[in-house]
C-alpha cells in the first residue's frame, strides 16, 4: 500500500473534499501541501540568537594597552648620563634629568670636598649627555692660575693657556686634544676646527663654530657654555 492509499490520507482528502481525485491528482495535491509545510517551516522556525559582543571587555583591552604603553613611556625618561670626577665625595657616572646643571652632577656625586674649587667651573652651566665634569681642588687651580700643574678639565696633565681658570676652552687657541673635550667633539672634528681656524682667520664670537662643517645648531648648543673665543 502506498502512501497515498493509507486510511490516514484518504481520511484527509475526503474531509477536504478531494476523496474523487484521480491518483496524479492527487500526488500533486500532496506534493504542494508538503511544500507549503517546508516554507512555514522555513520561515517560523526560531533563528538562533546573535553572538553577543562583549564591549565592556574591548573597551577594558584598549585601556589596558593604553595604561601599559603609558607605563612604558614613564620607565624611559629623558635623562643625561655624566661622569663625575674629583673634588667630590662619590665620583662616577650618573643620570640627571635633561636640562640639569653642574651644580646638580656635584649633588648627585655626594657633594664637593673641602678642598674643592667649586667656583673654578660655571655650576649653573648645563651639563650634556656623555660629559665628564672635572671638579678641581683649590691646589690645583692655584696651581694652573700659575701656570703649573693641570688646568681645562684639571686631569693632571701639562697646563694650557687655551683653557681658563673658569673651565671655559678658548676655541681660537685651543689644541686638538682639548678641544676634543667638548661635548660631541671627536678627534675629526676637532681637527675641522683648527683647520678652519688656521684658513679664516680666529672666530669672532662662540657662534662660528657653526661654519665648521660637521657642527650644527644642535652640536654647537650642547658645547654653547663651554667655549669662549678669548
Amino acid at each position: 500500500m502506498s502512501f497515498l492509499e493509507s486510511e490516514r490520507v484518504q481520511d484527509l482528502l475526503a474531509r477536504a473534499g478531494l476523496e474523487r481525485l484521480p491518483p496524479r491528482a492527487r500526488v500533486g495535491v500532496a506534493c504542494a501541501v508538503a511544500l507549503v509545510l517546508a516554507v512555514a517551516v522555513w520561515r517560523f522556525w526560531p533563528a538562533a540568537p546573535a553572538p553577543e559582543i562583549a564591549f565592556d571587555e574591548v573597551a577594558e583591552a584598549g585601556e589596558t594597552e593604553a595604561t601599559r604603553s603609558e607605563e612604558t613611556s614613564e620607565a624611559i625618561p629623558a635623562v643625561a648620563v655624566v661622569h663625575v670626577a674629583g673634588a667630590v665625595l662619590r665620583p662616577g657616572v650618573y643620570a640627571l634629568p635633561l636640562g640639569g646643571r653642574v651644580s646638580d652632577a656635584i649633588a648627585a656625586a655626594g657633594g664637593a670636598l673641602g678642598s674643592a674649587a667649586a667656583d673654578a667651573v660655571n655650576l649653573a652651566r648645563m651639563v650634556a649627555d656623555g660629559e665628564r665634569i672635572y671638579i678641581p681642588t683649590q691646589e690645583e687651580v692655584a696651581g694652573a692660575v700659575q701656570g703649573v700643574g693641570s688646568a681645562g678639565s684639571w686631569s693632571g696633565e701639562a697646563p694650557s693657556s687655551a683653557v681658563g681658570a673658569d673651565g671655559l676652552i678658548d676655541i681660537n687657541r685651543a689644541t686638538v686634544t682639548e678641544l676634543e673635550e667638548l661635548p660631541g667633539v671627536g678627534p675629526a672634528t676637532a681637527q675641522k676646527i683648527v683647520d678652519d681656524r688656521e684658513a679664516n682667520g680666529p672666530f669672532t664670537k662662540p657662534e662660528d663654530l657653526m661654519r665648521v662643517p660637521g657642527i650644527g645648531a644642535k652640536k654647537f648648543e650642547a658645547m654653547r657654555e663651554q667655549v669662549s673665543v678669548g
